[in-house]
Protein backbone atom coordinates (compact mmCIF):
# COMPACT_ATOMS: atom_id res chain seq x y z
CA UNK A 1 0.00 0.00 0.00
CA UNK A 2 2.69 2.76 0.13
CA UNK A 3 25.45 8.67 6.06
CA UNK A 4 27.02 10.74 8.19
CA UNK A 5 27.96 7.91 10.97
CA UNK A 6 30.03 5.28 10.21
CA UNK A 7 28.12 1.64 10.75
CA UNK A 8 29.02 -0.47 13.59
CA UNK A 9 30.63 -3.56 12.85
CA UNK A 10 27.81 -6.46 11.97
CA UNK A 11 26.51 -8.73 14.58
CA UNK A 12 25.20 -11.15 12.38
CA UNK A 13 26.96 -13.13 9.43
CA UNK A 14 24.68 -12.96 6.61
CA UNK A 15 23.25 -15.64 4.10
CA UNK A 16 19.68 -14.05 3.43
CA UNK A 17 16.48 -17.90 2.48
CA UNK A 18 13.03 -19.08 2.46
CA UNK A 19 10.05 -17.72 4.30
CA UNK A 20 9.10 -19.98 6.68
CA UNK A 21 10.71 -20.47 10.57
CA UNK A 22 13.48 -22.99 10.13
CA UNK A 23 15.61 -22.95 13.25
CA UNK A 24 19.20 -24.68 12.88
CA UNK A 25 18.97 -27.96 14.21
CA UNK A 26 21.42 -27.52 17.18
CA UNK A 27 18.96 -24.77 18.99
CA UNK A 28 15.63 -27.14 17.87
CA UNK A 29 17.61 -30.00 19.60
CA UNK A 30 18.34 -28.16 22.88
CA UNK A 31 15.02 -26.31 23.22
CA UNK A 32 17.09 -22.47 24.18
CA UNK A 33 18.65 -20.24 22.12
CA UNK A 34 22.02 -20.94 21.38
CA UNK A 35 23.93 -18.67 18.97
CA UNK A 36 25.01 -18.80 16.42
CA UNK A 37 21.11 -19.27 15.09
CA UNK A 38 19.86 -19.39 11.82
CA UNK A 39 16.24 -18.63 10.45
CA UNK A 40 14.97 -18.74 7.23
CA UNK A 41 13.68 -15.88 5.67
CA UNK A 42 12.13 -14.60 2.37
CA UNK A 43 14.42 -17.36 0.33
CA UNK A 44 17.65 -16.66 2.36
CA UNK A 45 19.48 -18.20 5.25
CA UNK A 46 20.39 -15.27 8.27
CA UNK A 47 22.99 -16.44 10.49
CA UNK A 48 23.17 -14.59 13.92
CA UNK A 49 25.95 -14.86 16.32
CA UNK A 50 24.24 -12.97 18.90
CA UNK A 51 21.62 -10.69 19.69
CA UNK A 52 21.03 -7.83 17.67
CA UNK A 53 21.40 -4.88 20.40
CA UNK A 54 20.07 -2.16 18.21
CA UNK A 55 16.97 -2.56 15.76
CA UNK A 56 15.60 -0.22 13.76
CA UNK A 57 12.28 -1.02 12.56
CA UNK A 58 10.44 0.62 9.51
CA UNK A 59 6.18 0.74 10.33
CA UNK A 60 3.93 0.10 12.78
CA UNK A 61 3.13 -3.18 12.11
CA UNK A 62 6.46 -4.56 12.01
CA UNK A 63 7.53 -2.44 15.52
CA UNK A 64 4.48 -4.48 17.28
CA UNK A 65 6.14 -7.75 16.61
CA UNK A 66 9.02 -6.42 18.30
CA UNK A 67 6.79 -4.66 21.14
CA UNK A 68 4.99 -7.46 21.48
CA UNK A 69 7.87 -9.89 22.03
CA UNK A 70 9.00 -7.71 24.85
CA UNK A 71 11.70 -6.69 22.46
CA UNK A 72 12.05 -2.74 23.06
CA UNK A 73 15.25 -3.17 24.92
CA UNK A 74 16.92 -4.64 21.86
CA UNK A 75 15.68 -1.32 19.65
CA UNK A 76 17.44 1.96 18.59
CA UNK A 77 14.08 3.03 17.76
CA UNK A 78 11.53 2.64 14.95
CA UNK A 79 10.24 4.84 11.98
CA UNK A 80 6.52 5.34 11.01
CA UNK A 81 4.54 7.93 10.08
CA UNK A 82 1.36 9.07 13.27
CA UNK A 83 -1.66 8.19 11.24
CA UNK A 84 -1.68 4.32 11.32
CA UNK A 85 -3.33 3.65 14.00
CA UNK A 86 -3.34 4.53 17.87
CA UNK A 87 -0.44 3.92 19.58
CA UNK A 88 -1.65 4.20 23.22
CA UNK A 89 -4.32 1.63 23.37
CA UNK A 90 -2.31 -1.52 23.01
CA UNK A 91 -1.03 -4.05 25.58
CA UNK A 92 2.22 -3.02 24.10
CA UNK A 93 1.97 0.36 24.54
CA UNK A 94 4.34 0.98 27.45
CA UNK A 95 7.52 -0.16 24.92
CA UNK A 96 6.90 2.52 22.72
CA UNK A 97 8.16 4.91 25.58
CA UNK A 98 10.87 2.78 25.88
CA UNK A 99 12.52 3.26 22.70
CA UNK A 100 12.96 5.96 19.96
CA UNK A 101 10.61 7.39 17.49
CA UNK A 102 13.55 8.27 15.25
CA UNK A 103 11.64 9.63 12.29
CA UNK A 104 7.66 10.33 10.89
CA UNK A 105 9.08 10.44 7.19
CA UNK A 106 10.52 7.32 5.30
CA UNK A 107 13.50 5.25 6.44
CA UNK A 108 16.58 5.94 5.36
CA UNK A 109 20.17 4.35 5.59
CA UNK A 110 21.16 7.71 7.55
CA UNK A 111 18.81 6.90 9.72
CA UNK A 112 20.05 3.34 10.47
CA UNK A 113 23.65 4.47 10.23
CA UNK A 114 22.78 7.01 13.07
CA UNK A 115 21.03 5.17 15.44
CA UNK A 116 23.79 2.67 14.94
CA UNK A 117 21.63 0.30 13.91
CA UNK A 118 22.96 -3.79 13.76
CA UNK A 119 19.44 -5.17 12.30
CA UNK A 120 16.94 -3.17 10.09
CA UNK A 121 13.88 -4.84 10.12
CA UNK A 122 11.41 -3.69 7.30
CA UNK A 123 9.46 -5.28 4.37
CA UNK A 124 9.48 -4.81 0.21
CA UNK A 125 7.08 -1.31 0.10
CA UNK A 126 7.28 -1.52 3.97
CA UNK A 127 10.50 0.13 3.89
CA UNK A 128 12.96 -1.33 1.52
CA UNK A 129 12.51 -0.29 -2.33
CA UNK A 130 15.25 -0.18 -5.19
CA UNK A 131 14.21 3.02 -6.40
CA UNK A 132 15.39 4.75 -3.29
CA UNK A 133 18.76 2.93 -3.02
CA UNK A 134 17.10 1.05 0.45
CA UNK A 135 17.57 -2.46 0.41
CA UNK A 136 18.91 -5.39 2.54
CA UNK A 137 22.19 -5.37 0.28
CA UNK A 138 22.87 -1.68 0.22
CA UNK A 139 22.56 -2.21 4.25
CA UNK A 140 24.77 -5.03 3.84
CA UNK A 141 27.67 -2.71 2.14
CA UNK A 142 27.21 -0.67 5.00
CA UNK A 143 27.44 -3.41 7.73
CA UNK A 144 24.02 -3.65 9.13
CA UNK A 145 22.13 -6.71 8.72
CA UNK A 146 18.21 -6.97 7.42
CA UNK A 147 15.02 -9.06 7.93
CA UNK A 148 12.33 -8.67 5.41
CA UNK A 149 8.93 -8.98 6.78
CA UNK A 150 7.30 -12.09 6.08
CA UNK A 151 4.39 -10.89 4.64
CA UNK A 152 5.91 -8.60 2.14
CA UNK A 153 8.67 -11.44 0.78
CA UNK A 154 8.60 -11.43 -3.19
CA UNK A 155 7.26 -14.50 -5.69
CA UNK A 156 10.39 -13.84 -7.79
CA UNK A 157 7.83 -12.87 -10.68
CA UNK A 158 8.94 -9.38 -10.33
CA UNK A 159 8.39 -7.30 -7.58
CA UNK A 160 5.12 -9.40 -6.60
CA UNK A 161 4.92 -9.98 -2.95
CA UNK A 162 3.67 -13.08 -1.26
CA UNK A 163 5.11 -16.65 -0.87
CA UNK A 164 2.91 -18.07 2.14
CA UNK A 165 -0.89 -17.74 3.36
CA UNK A 166 -0.59 -14.23 5.25
CA UNK A 167 -1.12 -15.44 9.02
CA UNK A 168 1.40 -17.96 8.40
CA UNK A 169 3.64 -15.02 7.57
CA UNK A 170 2.89 -13.16 11.26
CA UNK A 171 3.88 -16.65 13.00
CA UNK A 172 6.72 -17.24 11.04
CA UNK A 173 8.20 -13.92 12.08
CA UNK A 174 7.46 -14.46 15.51
CA UNK A 175 9.06 -17.45 15.66
CA UNK A 176 11.91 -16.29 13.98
CA UNK A 177 12.40 -13.05 16.31
CA UNK A 178 11.88 -15.88 19.11
CA UNK A 179 14.90 -17.73 18.00
CA UNK A 180 17.01 -14.88 17.11
CA UNK A 181 16.47 -12.65 20.40
CA UNK A 182 16.28 -15.82 22.96
CA UNK A 183 12.42 -15.06 23.68
CA UNK A 184 10.90 -18.99 22.17
CA UNK A 185 8.65 -19.26 25.00
CA UNK A 186 7.41 -15.60 25.00
CA UNK A 187 7.01 -16.37 21.15
CA UNK A 188 5.45 -19.93 21.26
CA UNK A 189 2.97 -18.32 23.94
CA UNK A 190 2.08 -15.75 21.69
CA UNK A 191 1.58 -17.57 18.48
CA UNK A 192 -0.79 -20.19 20.56
CA UNK A 193 -2.85 -17.28 21.53
CA UNK A 194 -3.55 -15.76 18.66
CA UNK A 195 -4.41 -19.25 16.73
CA UNK A 196 -6.92 -20.23 20.18
CA UNK A 197 -7.93 -16.76 19.41
CA UNK A 198 -8.48 -17.11 15.76
CA UNK A 199 -10.11 -19.91 15.91
CA UNK A 200 -12.68 -19.04 18.49
CA UNK A 201 -13.99 -17.10 15.66
CA UNK A 202 -17.39 -18.97 14.63
CA UNK A 203 -17.46 -18.60 10.73
CA UNK A 204 -20.82 -18.15 9.17
CA UNK A 205 -22.51 -20.34 6.74
CA UNK A 206 -22.81 -17.11 4.40
CA UNK A 207 -19.74 -15.09 3.72
CA UNK A 208 -20.72 -11.76 2.67
CA UNK A 209 -18.69 -10.56 -0.10
CA UNK A 210 -15.71 -7.45 0.63
CA UNK A 211 -13.65 -5.16 -0.94
CA UNK A 212 -10.88 -4.01 1.29
CA UNK A 213 -10.36 0.11 0.06
CA UNK A 214 -6.92 1.31 0.66
CA UNK A 215 -6.52 4.29 -1.62
CA UNK A 216 -6.60 5.96 -5.72
CA UNK A 217 -9.22 7.08 -7.24
CA UNK A 218 -8.48 6.49 -10.96
CA UNK A 219 -7.64 3.00 -10.09
CA UNK A 220 -8.33 1.42 -6.36
CA UNK A 221 -5.44 0.09 -4.31
CA UNK A 222 -6.44 -2.66 -2.31
CA UNK A 223 -5.71 -6.05 -0.67
CA UNK A 224 -4.65 -9.53 -3.22
CA UNK A 225 -4.45 -13.04 -2.41
CA UNK A 226 -1.12 -12.28 0.13
CA UNK A 227 -2.28 -9.31 1.89
CA UNK A 228 -2.85 -9.57 5.58
CA UNK A 229 -6.03 -8.19 4.82
CA UNK A 230 -7.27 -11.16 2.37
CA UNK A 231 -7.06 -13.47 5.56
CA UNK A 232 -8.67 -11.02 8.08
CA UNK A 233 -11.43 -11.03 5.64
CA UNK A 234 -11.50 -14.67 5.05
CA UNK A 235 -11.44 -16.05 8.74
CA UNK A 236 -13.64 -12.86 9.83
CA UNK A 237 -16.34 -14.53 7.77
CA UNK A 238 -16.45 -13.24 4.64
CA UNK A 239 -14.64 -13.37 0.72
CA UNK A 240 -12.57 -10.92 -0.92
CA UNK A 241 -13.43 -9.93 -3.80
CA UNK A 242 -10.16 -9.43 -5.21
CA UNK A 243 -8.84 -12.88 -3.23
CA UNK A 244 -8.00 -14.34 -6.46
CA UNK A 245 -4.96 -11.55 -7.44
CA UNK A 246 -1.73 -13.26 -6.80
CA UNK A 247 0.16 -10.29 -4.88
CA UNK A 248 -0.22 -8.48 -1.58
CA UNK A 249 -1.25 -4.91 -1.94
CA UNK A 250 -2.07 -4.15 -5.75
CA UNK A 251 -3.59 -1.93 -8.12
CA UNK A 252 -6.94 -3.36 -9.75
CA UNK A 253 -9.50 -1.68 -12.07
CA UNK A 254 -13.10 -0.33 -11.08
CA UNK A 255 -14.58 -2.58 -13.37
CA UNK A 256 -13.69 -5.12 -11.78
CA UNK A 257 -15.17 -4.00 -8.35
CA UNK A 258 -18.35 -2.94 -10.41
CA UNK A 259 -18.76 -6.13 -11.81
CA UNK A 260 -18.04 -8.58 -8.76
CA UNK A 261 -20.48 -6.36 -7.00
CA UNK A 262 -19.32 -6.45 -3.09
CA UNK A 263 -21.53 -6.69 -0.44
CA UNK A 264 -19.68 -4.70 2.29
CA UNK A 265 -16.35 -2.15 1.82
CA UNK A 266 -13.78 -2.05 4.33
CA UNK A 267 -11.92 1.06 4.23
CA UNK A 268 -7.92 1.42 5.06
CA UNK A 269 -8.12 4.07 7.53
CA UNK A 270 -4.17 6.10 6.81
CA UNK A 271 -2.33 8.18 5.40
CA UNK A 272 -3.46 12.14 4.12
CA UNK A 273 -6.87 11.31 3.13
CA UNK A 274 -8.92 10.43 6.22
CA UNK A 275 -11.77 7.65 6.64
CA UNK A 276 -14.31 10.31 6.12
CA UNK A 277 -13.14 11.39 2.68
CA UNK A 278 -12.08 7.94 1.63
CA UNK A 279 -16.25 7.37 1.95
CA UNK A 280 -17.71 10.49 0.37
CA UNK A 281 -15.65 9.58 -2.54
CA UNK A 282 -16.88 6.15 -2.84
CA UNK A 283 -20.23 6.90 -1.96
CA UNK A 284 -20.40 10.17 -4.54
CA UNK A 285 -18.43 8.33 -7.60
CA UNK A 286 -20.79 7.54 -9.87
CA UNK A 287 -19.77 3.42 -11.32
CA UNK A 288 -19.92 2.62 -7.72
CA UNK A 289 -23.76 4.05 -7.37
CA UNK A 290 -25.33 0.08 -7.90
CA UNK A 291 -22.88 -1.51 -5.81
CA UNK A 292 -24.73 -3.37 -3.12
CA UNK A 293 -21.75 -2.29 -0.63
CA UNK A 294 -22.83 1.65 -1.44
CA UNK A 295 -26.49 0.90 -2.03
CA UNK A 296 -27.03 -0.22 1.64
CA UNK A 297 -24.78 1.77 3.23
CA UNK A 298 -22.14 -1.29 4.32
CA UNK A 299 -19.16 0.41 4.60
CA UNK A 300 -16.80 -0.74 7.42
CA UNK A 301 -13.60 1.38 8.32
CA UNK A 302 -10.43 -0.16 9.71
CA UNK A 303 -7.16 1.00 10.74
CA UNK A 304 -3.81 0.63 8.97
CA UNK A 305 -2.38 -1.30 11.63
CA UNK A 306 -5.27 -3.82 11.71
CA UNK A 307 -4.85 -5.07 8.03
CA UNK A 308 -1.19 -5.16 7.57
CA UNK A 309 1.06 -8.32 9.07
CA UNK A 310 0.61 -7.29 13.22
CA UNK A 311 0.14 -8.92 16.23
CA UNK A 312 -3.10 -6.50 16.10
CA UNK A 313 -4.49 -9.21 13.26
CA UNK A 314 -6.69 -11.38 15.53
CA UNK A 315 -8.30 -8.19 17.47
CA UNK A 316 -9.28 -7.45 13.62
CA UNK A 317 -10.66 -10.34 12.77
CA UNK A 318 -13.38 -10.77 15.75
CA UNK A 319 -14.12 -6.71 14.68
CA UNK A 320 -15.02 -7.60 11.57
CA UNK A 321 -16.83 -10.89 12.18
CA UNK A 322 -18.88 -8.65 14.38
CA UNK A 323 -19.79 -6.45 11.74
CA UNK A 324 -20.09 -9.43 8.88
CA UNK A 325 -22.16 -10.83 11.07
CA UNK A 326 -24.99 -8.25 10.76
CA UNK A 327 -24.98 -8.00 6.55
CA UNK A 328 -28.07 -9.78 5.72
CA UNK A 329 -28.07 -11.65 2.19
CA UNK A 330 -28.92 -9.67 -0.76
Amino acid sequence: MRTKAVATAALLVLGLTACGAEIAPKEAATGSAHYPVTVRNCGDELTFDRKPARVVTNDVGITELMLSLGLADRMAGYVMPDDKGKIDQVPWKDGYQQTKWLSKQRITKEIALDARADLVFAGWHYGFDEGLGFTPQALKGLGIASYVLSESCRSGQGTERGVMDPLDALYTDLANLGAIFDVRDRADRLIADFKARIAAVPQPERRPSVFLYDSGQDKPYTAGKFAAANEIIARAGGTNVMGDLSDSWVTAGWETVVRRDPEVIVINNYGGTGAEEKRRFLTSFPPLAGVAAIRNDRIFVMDYVDLVESPRNPAAISALAGYLRTVPAN
